[in-house]
């Protein structure tokens, strides 16, 4: 189907003609890492106003409660689908270009019956060992209340999970947006509203509202999946009436396949083992930094509270470009397999130059800015610019962070998660060493873990990059490095001029608004002048992507 660019945001999904049936629209790399970076963009945003008003009503302590069952619950879900929405994405993809004989929809069934059964054995076991998890593993009883509250999420989000992985491999983006966006909307009224209806009874049962809050919100995520896969199976039978050749034919539905099931595990069993060590990783950086900082002389409950701050409201600060990097890498995975699976190495090679210099341009700024104005910006979100120096600390690694996304997302592509399993696994024995090493000492404290978390995502990075190109013979275009680099220090010197040059004569919130402002204008005009920016894609955007293609002539 000929591609005609982009179309309002909310239209864009499908088309529907009641003389021709319903066709389902396939998106272009481009314009999928588009629509999900729009909706990650939204929830983005909409994500940090839990996020600061979470401290201001349980305080830093409280976070440190929620945030503490996170590591644990990772490990879960990322056991029970970590591989296996990526395969269905995978395998969907392939399908569509007749390399493998399995309907999408028998894959759909497959993988749903897989994962939602792990889901909800996992889901009893949680609640019946909390006690023993949050007393000996979490350290800290207190986490109770809130862990019990997150059990039940195992089961939504591994239906969520495979239905996201479908549509992906359709290379329908729309349907992941849209449940995204209602997810984080439905979040940040419950979360709020729940911790506030139960700070009454404690910090603890309040850490454990917002939990409950969280847990609504996977919820309304996982019936719009629903929804939106009932409608277009409910279209579906008058689309073949009229259009049998671009639509595939349903198998009969009985007894999975043993090669279907082979073909999902060969996948996502090495992809789950790579997503396993970084999320066991994450559960012993947890429980590594609280017995370190305890060796550090630092209190549990002034652990409990720097802890939260790092990981509760630096780093989710630290990651806001992830909504594009996330978005890249969910994209890039069908691109590249139906690449891989035709032999075009060459479109491989053009996704991954449009996804790295998208994931430079786009992740520039935002490192910039969290590194000039990092301790104002803490201020403004949280009233406590004494964290600041965290996150000025990680802002000039923020960079590797972005990039590692999409690097890993062509390796799982193209069958070598095994790759990715070892450059994390080796990244992760070296942040858990630092932590030790570090952390446990009083005059690093919690700089150790930050330190730690840095080198990490800078190791992990340069081994994915080093494993791309030499699977790919893949060569890095280093002039987009050197451009990005002088674009990010004029834009750093504006920034800062602006914000310093103004404080006798503008308030305090006006710099804030005009130093950055400044300073992205700078920017876009040091990246278009070096062709870092191409008005091609920009014509591709939603909402403006009209008016750069009358721009760009195109």
């Amino acid at each position: 189907m000929k591609n005609n660019g982009f179309v309002p945001f909310m239209l864009i999904a499908c088309t529907f003609n009641r003389e021709r049936g319903v066709v389902l629209k396939k998106q272009t790399f481009i314009q999928g890492a588009m629509i999900l970076l729009a909706a990650g963009i939204i929830n983005r945003i909409l994500g940090f106003i839990p996020r600061i008003a979470l401290p201001r009503v349980i305080g830093a302590e409280g976070v440190g409660i929620y945030q503490l069952s996170y590591p644990f619950f990772i490990v879960l879900v990322t056991l029970i689908t970590g591989g296996i929405p990526l395969a269905v994405a995978k395998l969907v993809a392939e399908a569509n270009t007749g390399a493998n004989r399995y309907s999408p929809q028998r894959i759909l069934q497959v993988s749903l019956s897989f994962t939602l059964t792990l889901g909800v054995v996992f889901m009893f076991l949680c609640i019946l060992l909390a006690p023993w998890v949050t007393k000996y593993v979490l350290t800290d009883e207190r986490v109770y209340h809130t862990f019990v509250s997150m059990s039940p999420m195992i089961a939504i989000i591994a239906v969520s999970a495979v239905y996201r992985g479908y549509f992906q491999g359709k290379q329908n983006m729309m349907p992941t947006a849209i449940s995204s966006i209602v997810e984080t909307i439905i979040r940040i009224v419950c979360v709020i509203w729940f911790a506030w209806l139960l700070l009454p009874h404690g910090i603890a049962q309040a850490a454990a509202g917002a939990m409950l809050g969280a847990l609504v919100g996977e919820f309304g995520g996982m019936l719009v999946l629903l929804w939106k896969y009932n409608r277009q199976k409910k279209e579906l039978p008058l689309a073949k009436q009229h259009n049998m050749s671009n639509l595939t034919v349903l198998k009969e539905t009985g007894t999975p396949q043993p090669g279907l099931i082979r073909r999902l595990l060969a996948i996502s069993i090495p992809v789950t083992a790579g997503r396993l060590v970084g999320s066991l990783s994450y559960l012993a950086e947890t429980i590594v930094t609280a017995q370190s900082l305890a060796l550090a002389g630092i209190s549990k409950g002034l652990a409990t509270a720097q802890y939260g701050a790092l990981q509760g409201m630096i780093i989710p600060l630290l990651l806001l470009p992830g909504a594009l990097t996330s978005s890249l890498a969910t994209s890039l995975v069908p691109s590249l397999s139906e690449a891989s699976a035709q032999g075009d190495r060459a479109l491989i090679h053009k996704r991954m130059h449009q996804a790295l210099r998208l994931a430079l341009v786009t992740g520039a700024p935002f490192s910039v800015f969290m590194y000039v104005l990092a301790e104002p910006m803490c201020l403004v979100l949280y009233n406590d610019a004494s964290i600041g120096s965290m996150l000025k600390l990680m802002a000039p690694f923020a960079l590797f962070i972005y990039i590692q996304a999409p690097l890993q997302a062509a390796l799982q592509a193209l069958d070598r998660p095994g790759k990715a399993l070892i450059n994390t696994f080796i990244g992760a024995v070296i942040k858990i060493t630092l932590i030790l090493t570090l952390a446990s000492r009083p005059e690093y404290g919690i700089f150790g873990a930050v330190i730690a978390i840095c080198v990490n995502s800078t190791v992990v990075t340069l081994l994915h990059a080093q494993s791309v190109r030499s699977l790919l013979q893949f060569r890095f275009k280093m002039m987009d490095w050197v451009k990005t680099g002088a674009g990010m220090f004029i834009m750093g010197a504006a920034t800062l001029l602006v914000y310093e040059e103004t404080a006798m004569i503008l308030p305090f919130w006006v710099r804030m608004l005009l130093a950055p402002f400044v300073g992205l204008i700078v920017y876009f005009i040091v990246m278009g002048w070096t062709k870092m920016i191409d008005f091609h894609d920009l014509s591709r955007a939603p909402l403006i992507g009209s008016w750069f293609k009358r721009r760009s002539g195109k």
